[in-house]
């Protein structure tokens, strides 16, 4: 009997998916069946956290089941099948994104975690009073918070990119702003505006001025064909739970020199190979940085969400939702017209599957309690991001994001949601 859809076919290294179609992978969402208010549920917030689908759900089920045990130390099957599951899905995360080898993976909690991870173990161990920093005005708070912890303890300078009225980097004066710079914190994907940086154009200026460079690919990896290699970067973090897998695991790509010459980050069992009274020796990369019990399930939940991409193939992936946010903005442009702001670039080609926008003045919080009304869920607030809310001008927007679940229909009935706060508002 053939698999059911979204189901993994099992085989001597793991599950397999059969080739999955975006027309109907709604599905395999069993969440997406839930109606809220009498409506039918529209996620709209994948940016903040996707669904799962069944397959990751059924993966996690079946480690616990079957499979539990703690890893690398145990030498009953148990704990050998667990450690050949946690081991295997460092490998299938490393393929994804076209990683040279598996031990360049560090798994951490999110991509919180890992920007901490790097902030700690290599910034306090390489920067000194007065080096320079550059992020740029863009930033979530993931990738700017770490930077001002470590300006405020260790003295070092944080400069800044700019953005145009679009929305886009400044890069006029990209080779100026690199003068002194030791590292360039950049997002690959804004979460508020949407805006795909140039990431290889500024690895390779920031290369030539002798500074390393992390990426903050937490918007990013789950919606576009990810090459690390080809990025240029020396550090690249991003988060399973935006990618159809369960919270509690992120991901540190990092070259494997970095990582061999970072100072642990955390200290406790798993990252030592040896201890004593007065020292200890850590262990290999990338264990010296996974103190403690790791996310055994969660690492297999994540590796499950990799599968289930692959088997959609992430330039299905970005087309579906570029065509999708191309979709939104003209059907909310054409609508609303001047009632409706929406933040940056123009072009759906030059940013991912979210759209902020202003709504007649409607405060963000009021205009989501009324899509919520409707079943369609959308982020409001400040995105943690708010430096970049300063340079627009604004305190908060409403957000809609969107995922391979996402069709035409939700962009019509948030359409409709978004009359209904107006008749409510005036």
């Amino acid at each position: 009997m053939p698999a059911k859809r979204g189901t993994p076919i099992l085989s001597d290294d793991g599950p397999r998916f059969p080739k999955l179609r975006l027309d109907d992978c709604k599905d395999d969402f069993p969440i997406l069946a839930r109606t809220v208010k009498g409506h039918r549920l529209v996620y709209l917030d994948s940016a903040a956290s996707s669904q799962k689908p069944t397959a990751v759900l059924d993966a996690m089920t079946r480690y616990y089941q079957t499979s539990h045990a703690n890893v690398h130390r145990g030498i009953y099957t148990l704990a050998e099948e667990a450690t050949a599951l946690y081991e295997g899905a460092r490998a299938k995360i490393a393929h994804f994104l076209g990683s040279a080898h598996e031990r360049e993976i560090v798994f951490t909690k999110n991509v919180t975690e890992s920007i901490n991870l790097v902030s700690n173990a290599w910034g306090r161990a390489s920067l000194r009073p007065n080096d320079v920093v550059l992020l740029t005005q863009m930033e979530h708070h993931s990738n700017l918070v770490p930077w001002l912890m470590l300006k405020e303890s260790s003295g070092i300078e944080l400069r800044y990119l700019g953005l145009d009225g679009e929305g886009q980097l400044i890069l006029d004066d990209l080779e100026e702003k690199l003068a002194g710079v030791k590292l360039v914190a950049v997002s690959a994907m804004s979460n508020v505006l949407g805006t795909l940086n140039p990431v290889r154009v500024i690895s390779d200026a920031a290369h030539a001025a002798g500074a390393l460079v992390l990426v903050d690919a937490a918007q990013y990896v789950p919606h576009v064909p990810t090459d690390v290699e080809a990025t240029g970067a020396d550090f690249f973090a991003f988060t399973g739970h935006k990618m159809l897998g369960p919270t509690g695991i992120g991901v540190l790509w990092a070259k494997r020199d970095l990582l061999e010459a970072m100072p642990p980050f955390l200290g406790g069992g798993s990252m030592i190979r040896t201890v004593h009274t007065d020292g200890f020796t850590p262990n290999d990369v990338p264990w010296k940085f996974e103190a403690g019990t790791p996310p055994v399930a969660e690492a297999i939940g994540l590796a499950a969400a990799v599968e289930y991409l692959e088997a959609i193939g992430m330039k299905a992936v970005r087309s579906h939702e570029e065509a999708l946010t191309k979709y939104a903005i003209s059907v909310l442009n054409e609508r609303f017209g001047e009632d409706i702001k929406i933040y940056g670039p123009r072009n759906a080609s030059a940013r991912g599957g979210l759209i902020s926008f202003d709504y007649r003045n409607i405060h963000p919080h009021d205009v989501a309690q009324i899509l919520d009304r409707r079943g369609v869920c959308v982020r409001a607030g400040h995105h943690c991001a708010q430096p970049l809310m300063h340079h627009l001008g604004i305190g908060a927007t409403t957000r809609a994001s969107f995922y391979i679940y996402n069709d035409e229909k939700d962009v019509d009935i948030l359409a409709e949601a978004l009359v209904s706060a107006a008749k409510v508002f005036g």
